[in-house]
């Protein structure tokens, strides 16, 4: 018996000799490796259009020394995130063996056990995913860190790289964020406020929810007080001071420009040609799209429209139809008031600004500009199914034939539906597929209605093909990406597919420009008649408006511009609110088109296309003695007559079946 004790001890020495020999040949192997570059690994350098940085990750440019960053926020750190920091060497093993035990015991995940080093190597070299790998990668960086880098550098590097909410990364840049102050002036309740927010930045940040936020903080300033850095006294002082939070970036920098990193980013990570794990680069270079002026505009502009007071929030893109280039996004009001981006992340309504996709089909299956239906009430009833009664803006009804293009300038509802029916619903959906639009599309009347939900992005894709005579173009972000030593390792694709008809889409484009034009005032008002003395350049526009979103999208061969406006809560929007996205959409696309040539931008007839001056209601001809009239395109041969019947001229009990 005492001979196999007496085995089994050598055995378990043995094991432990084994185990101390190889994290010694561990540790020897990662000193000689060569030393990982703390200061740039997984930096992300982003680049507009002009080449100029707008945002630098881990290089950024308010790094500062552990010198230079309050001792407030030094002791806040270690004692909250590892207060054995400077006694492990990367790994500590009593910390994890403790946490192991509490979260086996109470069957869910109460503790972490995490050091600053593991967390810093995290948040440098490696991405997200939840693989046994990426297990093995971070132990295998932690501990090259720990041997190269003094535990001096390794927190210094960890407070200027941590996520401190609302796109501040690095002590520095949060300091100036919420206290508008340097690291180094921060005092106890301010450095313990700080601490709290990246263990969840969404949740504590003080401009989010301040309640939580302070409970945060008393939790730090108690973990303060137990490990005897302060004192109860100086604890109750610090937890009750009065803080003044500013949350605001020097007003030099634009408060909406994250809402276009955060698009950058989510893109890069769809790129296969980027490396999983960012280490592998040493870092990259990303050159985009952005055109800063562009971006600063449509931020001034809509923090001009819509009030400070107001909860509505806003989505807004612009975009390069000829190469489909996001030139300016904006995700929401304020980045630092909500992280949320609506341009990238949110699906609404689209309202009216669906029937484009519609009467471009119509076009394409034989109508005309002049094409007519009655607008009137009208009930439609379906075999088994309830009846359809869809309703214009307001009840206004002409109650006699109207044009296409009538309908497209009063964005009339019963048009649309009996287009819809008479091409029959695959027709819509098919060009909505051509031009790009993947958001799921249901097959049912309200369909041109805009009653599915899409993304802004999105749209303003779809948009792009006419404003690109019918060639289709993929939107995107980013340009190209090198890595450190100047290897591309991605640049984008560029190509267009013509998947419309060039003459149709010029047709289409023409009658767009009937939403403003004092031409087509009779028994209602286009819908954004009030432009038609503001708009210095010629564009094709279209509103679309539910209960609670109110759309703009318009274009020429320049621009496409889109801007929603809506509640997060699917809230109601007022008849004021209704005016925020067409006064974004229009000052803004003006600025943007300021000093160009109006004819450059708008669209030269084709060959193939005749132009005849019609009475614009009723789209039948007219002579230049006419007191209506206007000059409509058609192809050639499809010119309308006198004698052209309405569609649904045969119907007499209103019903449509």
């Amino acid at each position: 018996m005492k001979k196999k004790k007496r085995l089994f001890l050598k055995f378990i020495s043995f094991i432990f000799i084994l185990i101390i020999i190889g994290l010694a040949g561990v540790i020897i192997y990662a000193k000689v490796s060569p030393k990982l570059k703390i200061n740039s690994a997984n930096s992300l350098v982003l680049y507009d259009k002009n080449q100029e940085v707008f945002f630098q990750g881990n290089e950024s440019k308010q790094w500062v020394s552990l010198e230079d960053i309050s001792k407030e926020v030094i002791n806040a750190t270690v004692y909250t995130e590892d207060k054995n920091f400077y006694k492990h060497k990367g790994f500590d093993f009593f910390r994890i063996l403790k946490a192991s035990y509490i979260n086996i015991t109470s069957h869910e995940t109460k503790q972490g056990a995490s050091t600053i080093t593991q967390q810093y190597a995290k948040n440098l070299f490696l991405d997200f995913d939840k693989t046994w790998k990426r297990k093995w990668d971070e132990m295998w960086y932690t501990i090259r860190i720990e041997a190269n880098y003094s535990k001096d550098e390794i927190l210094e590097g960890y407070l200027n790289t941590i996520n401190y909410g609302h796109g501040k990364y690095g002590i520095e840049n949060a300091s100036k964020f919420y206290f508008n102050k340097s690291a180094k002036d921060l005092d106890l309740a301010e450095a313990t406020l700080l601490t709290g927010i990246p263990k969840s930045p969404a949740n504590y940040s003080p401009l989010i929810n301040y309640d939580l936020a302070k409970k945060r903080q008393l939790i730090i300033l108690n973990l303060l007080v137990e490990n005897g850095v302060i004192t109860e006294k100086e604890k109750n002082s610090a937890y009750e001071e009065k803080l003044n939070i500013i949350g605001k970036d020097n007003e030099e920098e634009l408060s909406t420009i994250m809402y276009y990193q955060d698009a950058v980013i989510k893109e890069l990570e769809t790129i296969d040609a980027i490396p999983s794990s960012y280490s592998d680069t040493k870092g990259l270079k990303i050159y985009t799209n952005l055109d800063i002026n562009a971006q600063r505009n449509l931020e001034k502009t809509i923090q001009e429209t819509i009030p400070k007071e107001s909860d509505v929030e806003t989505a807004a893109v612009m975009m390069d139809p000829n190469t489909g280039g996001v030139l300016a996004l904006i995700g929401g009001k304020d980045y630092s008031d909500s992280s949320y981006n609506r341009a990238i992340d949110s699906m609404r309504q689209v309202g009216s600004t669906m029937k484009p996709y519609l009467y471009y089909a119509a076009l394409e299956n034989g109508f005309t500009s002049s094409s007519a239906f009655t607008s009137e009430a009208t009930t439609f009833t379906f075999n088994n199914q309830n009846d359809y009664a869809p309703k214009n803006y307001n009840n206004t009804y002409g109650n006699k034939p109207i044009s296409m293009a009538t309908a497209i300038a009063y964005s009339e509802n019963i048009y649309a539906v009996k287009t819809h029916l008479f091409l029959g619903s695959d027709a819509l959906i098919n060009v909505a597929r051509r031009v790009g639009i993947t958001s799921k599309l249901e097959d049912i009347p309200s369909l041109p209605l805009g009653t599915n939900e899409i993304n802004i992005v999105e749209m303003a894709g779809g948009y792009s093909a006419f404003a690109n005579l019918g060639y289709k173009v993929k939107p995107h972000f980013i340009q190209k990406v090198v890595d450190a030593s100047g290897k591309v390792l991605y640049k984008a694709n560029e190509n267009k597919e013509l998947v419309l008809n060039p003459s149709l889409t010029f047709i289409l484009n023409n009658m767009l420009t009937a939403t403003y034009d004092p031409d087509y005032i009779d028994y209602n008002y286009p819908t954004a008649i009030n432009l038609s003395s503001k708009l210095t350049h010629k564009y094709a526009l279209k509103s679309g408006t539910t209960n609670s979103d109110n759309w703009n999208i318009g274009f020429n061969k320049d621009i496409v511009s889109a801007v929603w406006i809506g509640y997060d809560n699917n809230k109601n929007l007022s008849n004021t609110e209704y005016k925020y996205a067409q006064n974004i959409w229009y000052k803004s696309v003006e600025e943007y088109e300021k000093g160009k040539d109006n004819k450059s931008s708008w669209y030269e007839t084709p060959d193939n296309i005749s132009s005849v001056l019609v009475d614009p209601i009723s789209g039948k001809p007219v002579n230049e003695k006419a007191t209506k009239k206007k000059m409509m395109y058609f192809l050639k041969g499809t010119e309308p007559s006198s004698t052209d019947k309405t569609f649904d001229e045969k119907s007499s009990n209103n019903r449509a079946t």
